[in-house]
């Protein structure tokens, strides 16, 4: 097993949403807390409105900045009016994770049942930085953080995990 600097990572966290502040961002601050617990970095923490092109931007530099190595997002992932995470960052990536979603969905179904279908959850490599997008209530960044990102994210997870994927830039 490595040791827990080895395995930390530098993560920002994106909550997409027209409503929330600071004081009302549990999704947020729940996502913050867990990867600190976990023993990563959190590099930055913002709320921005569903608009794609601020939402784009924020995530571009990130991906431009060689130090954070992961972007968590939530919200945004549904199918109301101004929903346009997956728009925002599907151009964005240079590979998807094709099974993040499908994942995400199957392990939801068994909390929230065939409403698991409105969540377009998904994620992607982009400039060595994983990106993924989860929707944006407190439950479903907890299950996905629970029982997919928190392994993915552990270099010591096997058969594998991203931290691989994730290495400090040259």
């Amino acid at each position: 097993m490595q040791n827990r600097e080895e395995n930390s990572l530098s993560i920002a966290v994106l909550t997409v949403s027209d409503t929330r502040t600071e004081d009302t961002d549990t999704s947020g601050q729940y996502l913050t807390e867990v990867l600190r617990a976990a023993g990563h970095r959190l590099w930055e923490k913002k709320i921005v409105p569903d608009d794609i092109y601020r939402l784009r931007a924020e995530v571009s530099r990130w991906i431009a900045e060689e130090a954070v190595q992961v972007v968590l997002t939530t919200g945004g992932t549904g199918f109301s009016g101004r929903d346009s995470t997956p728009e925002a960052l599907a151009p964005l990536f240079d590979k998807h994770v094709e099974g993040f979603g499908e994942l995400f969905r199957s392990i939801s179904y068994d909390e929230i049942g065939s409403s698991t279908i409105q969540s377009r959850a998904l994620a992607g490599l982009a400039n060595n930085t994983l990106i993924c997008a989860v929707p944006g209530s407190t439950g479903a960044c907890r299950t996905a953080w629970e029982n997919i990102l928190s392994r993915q994210l552990d270099a010591s997870f096997k058969p594998c995990n991203f931290v691989a994927h994730l290495l400090p830039r040259t």
